[in-house]
This record gives structure tokens, C-alpha cells and sequence, in this order.
């Protein structure tokens, strides 16, 4: 565009925009301005279904009332180094993300959707950088299918709205992997090589500062795995380790040189205890099989399982004339996330989660070269997986870790098999769309109803609320307590809850229990009651205090008659208090 000297535009200038603007230019067909509003409509319904019940759920225990509790106790004490649960050191996890959580509750107040917020925008960034990178990859097509897909993929949707540590690794995982991809591709000029790999550098750190060492430990994992089958041992030298490793170490260095200097016992337990011992040993309470992933990612799969399957044998050959070749790269990468956490002593169905996003862009890349009718049968073929997942779940209640939760499953399990209702009609929407040759819509179709039933699962959640969280009982005895007054203690009996701990606003005293506290009580013993004599002596001094515990132990004590007045009681908790 000219200027003129003086910075006014010139002759020409105002001649194009008149013309631009006048009503002789040719409106905004109908035909135009359709996708643009349907495109706007369906973005405005997937962010009402990504971010609409954060607030509706109680908090689950442990992991979200945890990840809660320690950045309201972050916003409470000012310490930002050393991290607390219920007033107890903390030391099993870094604290980037509690940072992110208690900056969102200095901006947003102290409420369930803000302690969920940052994992809910985790998920969406994570699709984003699947789509940024995925484009550089594999083309903008690609990129777009690959995040829409991810966004429907159940086992990404379902943690993205869980309050665990996750999804934001998973984003970080995701971008160091992806970075790392972009900066070796074939087509990729110096200057971009080294921009890309620090990006994957500079993730690589975050994710350390959210997880531990499998930040570092699994991308070089896959990168090594990669260079030992092809033996492309140059591609070494193109990791930027000169800018890079500095990089690394400014981002996360600090924080653990810090948080050492002030607790001497934190750099054997965090890195020795959980990292080394969680590994290697048994004893965590967190045991598996070695197949104990395969029905997850089969599951959490859905609704790309059969697609995923068909274009498996396809994803090895891909590239063969490149010299990098990303898509057997993102294979190894599944591949190494996948056996590492297999092959680890401590399981949880959330570890998996950072194969999703891979398994999203090997899927999409896919789709142009599937055939219509197949296309439509890969989508449709998951509907009897539906189906007989929709009949399985009412024989769940026989199951003995969910008896207690028996009385509360009939509403959930109304709510779980809507949810499945939704993403088998979709399915069977998004097969019709692909014999038609609608690729895009189809895709789209079946990633919005796996979001769908996802959120109307999460929504039915809530009814059982009695059986994983504190927060529905807390709340029949809250105006007592509140009368009552903070310096009333309230002990938590042979039991602890961290959704307790967030309601109280305020640590309780713990009662012969150590858990996963014990490295905390160990630092600091004077903050805990070592068993239960110790307490009936605190307890019968007290002009009042209130108490939780387990229904077995308040019958074994009024079978002493140790003075209590039930205040709530359900399936888990029982509230008494001593005046």
C-alpha cells in the first residue's frame, strides 16, 4: 500500500479503499457467509460443552481436591516455593501447575470451575498446538481434522475436565514431541529448525516443572528410539543442545535449587521416592497388569478406535522418500509413552493420555486416503462397541471397590447411557455424511458426539458425588461449623479427604493417618496426632471440636462411649461433634 511523505495515504490508496467500500461492491453471497456462521455456531457449542459444568461437579477425591487444595493453601500462605497439603509439605509433584491454579483463584476468587479451568484450557491448547504443528506436518487439513478429532477422543475430553496433572503435561508433551517434528521435517530451513527445537526445549522444561522427570525422560526416550531404528545418527547434531540444554535449565533449574535450599529433605524424596521407587517397585496402591492399558486406550480411543485400526499398518510405509520421517516418529513416540507406563509399577488410567494427540494426527492423516464407503462402515463400525459398552455398564454396581456406591449409580448410569445414546447417533449421522463424500462434516460429526458424551457422563457424575468427594456431607453440617468459628479444631479420624481441606478452608488434624502425607508429618510430627488414644485425650479436654471418620470407626468408638454427636453421616463419612 503507498503513503504518502507526510503519512496521509496517497491518491491511489483512497481510490482502492472507496472502491472496497462502496455499495457497488459485490455483497457477501449467501453462499459465502453460510459456512462462516456454521463454523461460528459450532465453535460456540463445542466451548459451551468444554467449559459448561466445570462448576457443576463436586470435587472427586483425592486428585482434584487435592490439585485444589494446594494452591488455595499457595494463595493462603504466600509461599510459592514449597508446596502444601493441609499445612503439611508437599513434595510429590512440581508446582507449575499449582502456580497456574493460584494465579486463576487470585483472578477468579477460590471455586471448583476456576480450580478446573486451567486443565479445561490445557485440553484446548493442546488441540491447538496439534493444529499449528499438524499443519506444518502434514498440511492445514490434516492439522484442522487432527485437533477437531482430539477434541472428540473420550479419553482426552474426559481428563481435559478432570482436575489431575495430566492434561497440562500432556500439552507440554504434546508441544515438545510436535516441536521437535517440525524442526526435522525435510522442508524445514535453519533459522526454523532452531526456533522449533527451543520451543520443544522450553516444553520439555514445563512439562518437568508439572510432572518430574518424565518431561525429558520420554521425548528423549522416543528421539532415541527413532535415531537407533533408523540410524540416522546426524539428526544428533541438529538437536540445538548449545542453545538448547541452557534453555532447559534457565526454565526449571531454579525452582528445584530453591525449594532444595529451603527443605533439605525434598531432592531424596522427589527425585529417589518418585520417581526411582514409584517405578521400579510395588506398594504404591496403584498396581496393573501389563495389559492394564490396552482396554484404556481401546476405550478412550473411541470414536477412532476402527479408523485408527485400519490405518495402523499404513502409518510405517508413509514418507519412505523423506530423510525425517515424522509419522514413524509420532509411532515410536505411542510406542515408548505406551510400554514405559506399562512397564511401571504404579498405574492410573490418566497416564496414557499423551499417546492421544499422536494417535489424532496418525488418524487424520489418514482420512483423504480412505476410500468414502470405507470411511463411512470405520465410523459406523464402532456403534456395537457403543452399544455393548451402554449394556456392560449397569453389571458395574457388582463389582466390590463400587459398593458403596450402589444406591447413587442408578441416576449416573442414566445419564452415562444417554451420553452413549448421543455418540452412537452420531456415528451413524457421520457414516451417512461420509458415503456422501462429506469427509470434514462426517469427522466433525462424530468428534462433536464424542464431546457430547462425554460432557453429559461428566454432568451424571454428580449423583455420585456421596461416594468420591467430601463436599456433600461437608455441606449439610457447613452452617454449624461456620457458626462454630475457625478456631474450633476438626479432626479427620484414620481418614483424610483434601476436598475437605478446601471447603474448611483451613487444614484439619489428622488422626492415626499418614498416606501420602508422610513425608509431610514426617518433617513436621508436631502437626499430626499419632494414634487414636492420643486424640480421645485432645478430645476429652476440648470444650468443642468437630470430627470426621469412617462409619466403622465411630461405631468402635460410641462403642467405648466416647462422648459424639452425629451431626451427618453417609455410605463413607460420619460428621460428630464433641459440645
Amino acid at each position: 500500500m503507498a503513503w504518502s511523505v507526510a503519512g496521509k495515504p496517497s491518491a491511489g490508496t483512497l481510490r482502492r479503499i472507496v472502491i472496497a467500500f462502496s455499495p457497488a461492491s459485490p455483497p457477501l453471497s449467501a453462499r459465502r457467509l453460510a459456512p462462516m456462521v456454521a463454523g461460528l455456531l459450532a465453535a460456540l457449542l463445542v466451548g459451551f460443552l468444554w467449559f459448561g459444568n466445570l462448576e457443576f461437579r463436586d470435587l472427586a477425591d483425592p486428585d482434584e481436591g487435592r490439585y485444589a487444595e494446594v494452591p488455595r493453601e499457595i494463595i493462603a500462605t504466600g509461599d510459592w516455593v514449597t508446596p502444601r497439603l493441609n499445612d503439611l509439605k508437599y513434595f510429590e509433584k512440581p508446582p507449575l501447575q499449582y502456580w497456574i491454579t493460584a494465579a486463576a483463584y487470585r483472578v477468579f476468587g477460590v471455586d471448583e470451575w476456576v480450580a478446573r479451568l486451567g486443565t479445561a484450557v490445557a485440553g484446548l491448547l493442546g488441540a491447538l498446538v496439534v493444529l499449528v504443528a499438524g499443519s506444518r506436518l502434514y498440511g492445514r487439513e490434516v492439522g484442522a481434522l487432527a485437533a477437531a478429532m482430539l477434541l472428540g477422543t473420550l479419553h482426552y475430553a474426559l481428563f481435559s475436565h478432570i482436575l489431575t496433572l495430566d492434561t497440562t503435561v500432556t500439552l507440554f508433551l504434546t508441544l515438545t514431541v510436535l516441536a521437535f517434528a517440525a524442526a526435522q521435517r525435510d522442508a524445514a530451513r535453519a533459522a526454523e529448525r532452531r526456533r522449533w527445537m527451543l520451543v520443544a526445549w522450553a516444553s520439555a522444561a514445563g512439562a518437568v516443572l508439572t510432572k518430574g522427570l518424565i518431561g525429558l525422560v520420554l521425548p528423549a526416550g522416543a528421539v532415541a528410539a527413532y535415531v537407533l531404528v533408523h540410524r540416522d545418527w546426524r539428526l544428533l547434531s541438529r538437536l540445538e543442545l548449545a542453545r538448547g540444554v541452557p534453555l532447559f535449565f534457565a526454565i526449571c533449574a531454579p525452582w528445584f535449587v530453591v525449594v532444595s535450599m529451603r527443605n533439605p529433605e525434598f531432592a531424596r524424596f522427589f527425585f529417589w521416592h518418585e520417581h526411582v521407587e514409584r517405578f521400579l517397585q510395588p506398594g504404591h496402591g496403584r498396581p496393573g497388569a501389563w495389559w492394564y492399558f490396552l482396554p484404556i486406550l481401546a476405550i478412550g480411543a473411541l470414536p477412532w478406535l476402527a479408523l485408527l485400526a485400519w490405518s495402523a499398518p499404513r502409518w510405517w510405509r508413509q514418507e519412505a522418500a523423506a530423510r525425517f520421517r515424522p509419522t514413524r516418529f509420532l509411532v515410536i513416540w505411542v510406542a515408548v509413552v505406551f510400554l514405559f507406563f506399562s512397564a511401571s509399577h504404579s498405574k492410573l488410567p490418566a497416564y496414557i493420555e499423551p499417546v492421544f494427540p499422536a494417535l489424532a494426527l496418525l488418524g487424520a492423516s489418514q482420512v483423504a486416503r480412505i476410500p468414502a464407503r470405507t470411511l463411512a462402515f470405520l465410523l459406523a463400525a464402532v456403534v456395537p462397541a457403543v452399544v455393548a459398552l451402554a449394556l456392560l455398564v449397569p453389571f458395574v454396581p457388582g463389582h466390590a471397590h463400587l459398593e458403596q456406591a450402589a444406591a447413587h449409580l442408578g441416576p449416573f448410569l442414566a445419564w452415562f447411557e444417554a451420553g452413549l445414546v448421543a455418540l452412537g447417533i452420531a456415528l451413524i449421522a457421520a457414516g451417512a455424511m461420509a458415503l456422501r463424500g462429506r469427509r470434514t462434516t462426517a469427522i466433525l460429526t462424530a468428534s462433536l458426539g464424542g464431546l457430547l458424551a462425554v460432557t453429559v457422563a461428566m454432568t451424571g457424575h454428580q449423583f455420585l458425588s456421596p461416594t468420591h468427594s467430601t463436599e456433600t456431607i461437608f455441606h449439610r453440617v457447613e452452617a454449624e461449623v461456620t457458626r462454630a468459628g475457625r478456631d474450633v479444631p476438626f479432626f479427620s479420624i484414620e481418614t483424610y479427604d483434601p476436598s475437605l481441606s478446601f471447603e474448611l478452608e483451613r487444614p484439619v488434624t489428622l488422626v492415626a493417618y499418614r498416606g501420602e502425607l508422610d513425608m509431610g508429618l514426617a518433617a513436621e510430627p508436631g502437626k499430626g496426632i499419632a494414634t487414636v488414644g492420643e486424640f480421645l485425650v485432645r478430645w476429652s479436654e476440648a470444650a468443642d471440636a468437630f470430627a470426621i471418620m469412617r462409619p466403622s470407626v465411630y461405631e468402635r468408638l460410641a462403642g467405648h462411649g466416647v462422648p459424639m454427636r452425629v451431626l451427618a453421616r453417609d455410605a463413607r463419612h460420619v460428621v460428630v461433634r464433641r459440645k
